[in-house]
C-alpha cells in the first residue's frame, strides 16, 4: 500500500545497485556462516554418536541448494565451499567406504556448483523485476503527485491503495494545482480496472495539469477534462477498445469565503467544520466526463462556504461501496462524525485504518481519500511539498 511516494531508502540486509538504488533483501554473511557452521557442528555430532557419520554428513549436500534460495551467489558459494571441504576431507583421511565418500564429495561438488548457478539466476530475476517496479513507482510520483501538498490557499493531504498492489497505479486518480485564480483539486474514478483504464487516468490527469493553468474558470477546466475524455475514447475505438467515463470532482479554492464545485457523477464533498459533517453539492451532480452528450443541461459550478479551519473529505467509491463480510456498505458519513476535529493527515489515516476493519482487510477496489483543509494563513509548512502557480 502507497500512504506517501516518497522513495523509501534501502533496507539493512539488502543487496543494493549503486547505480539505481534498487534492493533485494539477502540475510547478512554472518549470519549465513554462523548457521552454515552450527549445521555443519550438529550434523557431525549425531554422526559420531550414531555411527551414520557417511550417511548424515551426506545430508549437508543440500545445504548449498537451501542457501541459493536466500543468499547472494557469493553467499552461497561460501556455503558450497565449505560443505565441499567437510565432504572431501574424510575421504582424503580414511579408505574405509572409500566408493560411498567419493560418490558423495562429487555430489557436493556438482550441487554446489549448481546451487550458486541458482542463486545467480534467482537475484537476476528479482533484479529485473524490481527495477520494473521501481520504473512503475517512478511513473506514479509522476502522475499522482505525493502527498502532503500545500499551496496559499489549502493543504491537501490523504491516502491512495490501489486494489492491485503490484500495479502501483489504478484507476483512482487525483491532483492539485496552484493556479493564478486560486487552487484547483481533482479527484476521480475511471470505470474498469487494468492497463486501459490507467491510460485513461494518465489523459485526465494530463489534461487537469494543462487546463488547471490555462482556463480561468472551472467549468472550462471540466470542459477541457469532458475533452480529453472523448479524445481518448476516439483512439481507444480505434484500437478496438471500449470507450470509458470518468467520474471526478472538481474544487476550485481562492481567498475568498466561498469555494467553487463541480461534481461529475462523483461522490460528493464532505464538510467538516464547528463540529458538524455536511455533504456538499449534493443534488447538483452531472453527468460523468465522457458523456456530456448524452444530457441537454450543461455543467454549472455550486458555491459553498468554506471558512477557515475547515476540511473537505473528497473520497472514490473504494471508500463509500466498501463492505462487510456480511455485505453492508462501509457508513462513511457516521464515521467522519468521530473524527471532526483532527488534522487533515490523522483523518485519511484514520478513514482508511477504519475501513480495512470494517472490510477485515478485503479491499475490493481502488481507494483515494483526499482531506483539504482551508489554510487559516499563508505561511508555507517546511514538512510538506509546496505546490508552485506554475505546477
Amino acid at each position: 500500500m502507497f500512504r506517501s511516494l516518497r522513495a523509501a531508502p534501502v533496507p539493512a540486509g539488502s543487496r543494493a545497485d549503486p547505480d539505481d538504488g534498487i534492493s533485494i533483501r539477502t540475510p547478512p554473511t554472518r549470519a549465513v556462516a554462523l548457521v552454515t557452521v552450527a549445521a555443519t557442528v550438529v550434523t557431525v555430532v549425531l554422526g559420531a554418536v550414531t555411527e551414520t557419520a557417511v550417511l548424515l554428513i551426506g545430508l549437508l549436500v543440500f545445504l548449498p541448494a537451501f542457501a541459493s534460495a536466500l543468499c547472494t551467489p557469493r553467499q552461497t558459494a561460501l556455503v558450497s565451499a565449505w560443505v565441499s571441504v567437510v565432504v572431501i576431507v574424510p575421504v582424503a583421511l580414511s579408505t574405509e567406504q572409500l566408493a560411498d565418500r567419493v560418490t558423495l564429495a562429487l555430489f557436493a561438488l556438482g550441487f554446489g556448483a549448481l546451487a550458486v548457478y541458482g542463486s545467480w539466476l534467482r537475484i537476476t530475476r528479482e533484479g529485473a523485476l524490481v527495477r520494473l517496479r521501481s520504473t512503475a513507482a517512478a511513473m506514479q510520483r509522476q502522475i499522482l503527485r505525493p502527498l502532503p501538498l500545500l499551496t496559499d490557499d489549502v493543504l491537501v493531504d490523504g491516502v491512495y491503495e490501489p486494489v492491485q498492489q503490484d500495479k502501483l497505479v489504478g484507476g483512482d486518480i487525483y491532483d492539485v494545482a496552484a493556479t493564478p485564480w486560486g487552487t484547483r483539486v481533482l479527484i476521480g474514478d475511471v470505470q474498469g480496472k487494468g492497463l486501459p483504464a490507467i491510460g485513461m487516468a494518465i489523459d485526465v490527469v494530463g489534461a487537469f495539469r494543462e487546463a488547471a493553468h490555462r482556463e480561468p474558470t472551472v467549468t472550462a477546466l471540466v470542459d477541457s477534462l469532458e475533452a480529453a475524455v472523448v479524445r481518448h475514447n476516439g483512439y481507444a475505438e480505434q484500437r478496438g477498445d471500449p470507450e470509458r467515463f470518468v467520474t471526478a470532482v472538481v474544487l476550485g479554492v481562492d481567498a475568498g469565503t466561498e469555494t467553487q464545485l463541480v461534481t461529475c457523477g462523483h461522490i460528493p464533498p464532505y464538510l467538516l467544520h464547528d463540529g458538524t459533517v455536511t455533504a456538499v453539492g449534493a443534488g447538483t451532480e452531472h453527468a460523468p466526463l465522457g458523456l456530456a452528450d448524452l444530457v441537454d443541461e450543461p455543467r454549472t459550478v455550486s458555491w459553498f462556504p468554506f471558512p477557515a479551519g475547515a476540511t473537505l473529505l473528497l473520497c472514490t467509491d473504494g471508500l463509500t461501496e466498501a463492505r462487510s463480510p456480511t455485505g453492508a456498505f462501509y457508513p462513511l458519513e457516521t464515521r467522519l462524525d468521530g473524527h471532526v476535529d483532527i488534522t487533515a493527515g490523522r483523518l485519511t489515516d484514520a478513514l482508511v485504518d477504519d475501513v480495512h476493519a470494517f472490510t477485515e482487510g478485503a479491499q475490493q477496489d481502488d481507494l483515494a481519500v483526499l482531506a483539504v483543509r482551508r489554510s487559516p494563513h499563508r505561511m508555507p509548512s517546511p514538512s510538506v511539498g509546496k505546490v508552485s502557480a506554475a505546477g
